[in-house]
């Protein structure tokens, strides 16, 4: 079976996995303890605070560790908000957010909130224009992705933190797709919040971080919680967290030969398809988009159809976010693009990782040519 679902989820690396077993025989104390046990989970814990801090350039006291990229999403909107109250109830996101924001932004609606919905323009990116032009006197917060999880499309993160810090607008960013695909500095671009996921990074699955800037005000959601300063409960998992560490030190470290690969894989699968004479159509940002996300639609054929007939011939591919798979509705990316139901529904994603291979890729030309050509 050939895997091509990576922007899903990522199988956990080497490295990941020795260090998730060797630490949970060492580190197996609760952090919050006062014994030597806990003393040891401890300084591990903060060893991997200081270094996330180091790898987005934020403060060490703006690290806290979550179950993972929805969590922390949710964490950072909610807590920043009730922090914040005191300053009006308007709110600014944008309609092809992933699911995590876009619902709770929905829930807060119904809770007496307004919330500005931006589209995505066919550039890739949102209007700066249409986001000045939404922010009001009431607006708390923005929170706009980084890259978009279902066509790869890279929004102008510090344009846009630099226009809402002018504004006095919090700026929360989802960068579970961003981080380690593109550069991310916190302070450089103005960032008040940011969301990563362990297992879209070769991690470990249930271990994500919430990014807080420590100089602004938020509120914790469940009064007395003392883990992880306040900012969720529960006893904190010392070993996946040295784990996602020890996988996002790796891919720092290697960002700009996997961006290299990444490109060199986008551009063999495309000319790879032309060649084959298939009617397909590309979702591609003119601006700035990640390679390695491959979002496209191929005669008319609906996604679903596809993705099965590819997992029927051993290829795992989607037909968009895995959190919105099952609810029978198009991506609503699509829909912000401003494309029907029905071409909506007509789409598929290929994504790549650090062990995909041009033969790989060449396999799955030669299945979608023939799904293709079987039903013209």
């Amino acid at each position: 079976m050939i895997y091509l679902d990576f922007a899903a989820t990522t199988p956990m690396s080497e490295d990941a996995l020795y260090v998730f077993n060797e630490a949970s025989k060492r580190y197996f104390g609760n952090a919050s303890s006062l014994h030597e046990f806990g003393t040891q989970a401890n300084d591990a814990l903060e060893a991997s605070r200081s270094s996330w801090a180091q790898m987005i350039n934020a403060e060490k006291d703006g690290i806290y560790f979550t179950s993972g990229g929805t969590e922390s999403n949710q964490l950072a909107i909610r807590s920043l908000i009730e922090g914040n109250r005191d300053k009006g109830n308007h709110l600014i996101t944008t309609d092809a957010e992933h699911s995590s924001v876009y619902n709770v932004m929905k829930k807060l609606e119904g809770e007496g909130f307004e919330v500005t919905y931006l589209s995505i323009h066919e550039s890739g990116q949102i209007s700066i224009e249409e986001l000045k032009a939404a922010i009001r006197p009431s607006t708390i917060l923005a929170s706009i992705q980084a890259v978009n999880g279902e066509v790869g499309y890279v929004q102008a993160i510090s344009e846009i933190g630099e226009l809402l810090d002018e504004a006095n607008v919090l700026f929360h960013t989802d960068a579970v797709q961003a981080f380690t695909n593109i550069p991310l500095d916190v302070q450089a671009d103005k960032i008040d919040a940011l969301s990563i996921s362990g297992h879209k990074i070769y991690g470990p699955k249930g271990i994500g971080l919430c990014y807080i800037n420590s100089r602004v005000s938020w509120k914790p959601q469940v009064p007395n919680t003392t883990h992880e300063g306040g900012l969720r409960a529960g006893t904190v998992d010392v070993p996946a967290i040295l784990s996602f560490t020890t996988a996002a030190q790796q891919l720092i470290n290697s960002m700009n030969e996997n961006a290299e690969k990444m490109t060199h894989l986008r551009q063999h699968l495309l000319e790879k398809l032309k060649e084959t004479k298939v009617d397909f159509t590309l979702y591609e940002s003119e601006l700035n988009q990640v390679p390695q996300i491959v979002g496209m639609a191929f005669s008319k054929l609906q996604g679903q159809y596809i993705m099965l007939e590819c997992n029927k011939n051993g290829l795992a591919i989607s037909t968009g976010s895995a959190c919105q798979v099952g609810q029978q509705s198009p991506p609503r990316t699509l829909l912000s693009l401003r494309k029907t139901r029905d071409e909506a529904n007509q789409f598929v994603r290929i994504s790549f990782g650090i062990t995909t291979t041009v033969e790989e890729l060449d396999a799955l030309v030669t299945v979608l040519e023939k799904i293709v050509h079987n039903l013209s």
